[in-house]
């Protein structure tokens, strides 16, 4: 316990990440003081929004410093603890970042029971992404029984599960995904009732055949090419949850597009509700969350699935593969055992 190893933010990116904005560094273990717990990670999650904390515009949370700790959620197993409230052992969910090991003095760290379900899903469809996908469904898209759902990105951590939720309440399920075999995956594994392939030269058009009465809830993930086919479909009173914007994070220019103003006309004659939102919006809603997802996937409502990285050296690499869609499922990082 003499070594531990990290990953800092080396240099803002300036469009595309790449290696260079990444350092791995080696630190001594440290040692927790009064009150505090050590932890050790084991799972490492990674997610869209990381792309946004490694820039220093205006957004809603502070941007990651250079030199700084890459922010990320975490499974972690307590290998020391001064903390009554933590033992040794206890497997948490915390937000320790790109490290093997880092200090807590106990706030925001919830115990997971790994008897319950895999521990990994603390990062994935029992975490963050799928309360995403429970919240901004749920709380914004307000899906009825018979209404036509459309989700971006329907193969990834959240848009799977928000097509899966979206059968649930009665509603159709159409996924848009990269590629034959995630499409194959959303519609014959999840029981979407199509997924269409936007990098099909006839996306627009297979994307409206899907539709015939139009799309009243679409779940937005990407942005770009996706939102401009998606966009003259949405029915009046449409409810559109934007989650993110995958597509553009890398985008260096800020020029409205052309058809702008034809998209307001839009929202206002259809009486358009876009709302985007992020998941700390619905704290309130997280009792909700755990008990019907766990129930859900326990009854094998809701599937799902997980791509692991295996150690934090290839975090970076494992990073801008997700930015393109390389990652199939959650995107995950194996960064230690189970158990020490």
């Amino acid at each position: 316990m003499s070594a531990a190893k990290r990953v800092v933010l080396a240099s803002r990116p300036h469009g595309e990440p790449g290696l260079s904005n990444f350092r791995v560094e080696d630190y001594a273990v440290p040692t927790p003081g009064d009150g505090e717990v050590l932890l050790r990670t084991i799972w490492l999650s990674l997610d869209p929004y990381m792309r946004g904390r490694m820039s220093d515009g205006p957004s809603y949370a502070a941007p990651v410093p250079v030199d700084g700790v890459m922010e990320g959620g975490t499974v972690c197993e307590v290998i020391a603890s001064n903390n009554p409230g933590f033992a040794k052992g206890d497997i948490v969910l915390a937000h320790a970042g790109w490290q093997t090991h880092a200090i807590s003095d106990g706030k925001g760290l919830r115990k997971l029971d790994p008897k319950l379900a895999p521990i990994s899903t603390g990062v994935g469809i029992l975490g963050m992404p799928g309360m995403t996908a429970y919240t901004g469904l749920l709380a914004i898209g307000n899906p009825q029984a018979g209404e036509t759902v459309v989700v971006a990105a329907a193969s990834g951590a959240v848009g799977s599960a928000v097509g899966q939720i979206a059968k649930i309440k009665g509603a159709r399920a159409i996924g848009i995904a990269g590629g034959a075999d995630k499409c194959r995956y959303v519609k014959e594994e999840l029981g979407f009732d199509e997924c269409l392939d936007h990098r099909d030269p006839d996306f627009p058009a297979k994307l409206k055949a899907a539709c015939p009465g139009g799309i009243d809830v679409y779940f937005e993930n990407v942005g770009g090419a996706v939102f401009e086919a998606v966009f003259p479909l949405l029915n009046f009173f449409a409810r559109i949850p934007v989650c993110g914007l995958i597509a553009q994070y890398n985008d260096t220019t800020s020029e409205a597009p052309k058809w702008a103003g034809a998209m307001m006309r839009n929202v206002l004659t259809k009486r358009l509700n876009f709302r985007g939102f992020i998941v700390r919006d619905f704290a309130s809603m997280h009792g909700d969350f755990l008990r019907d997802m766990s129930q859900w996937v326990r009854e094998g409502k809701v599937k799902y699935k997980e791509h692991v990285t295996e150690g934090l050296d290839n975090a970076p690499t494992a990073f801008m593969g997700l930015l393109k869609g390389a990652n199939f499922g959650k995107q995950l990082v194996r960064v230690g055992a189970d158990k020490a």
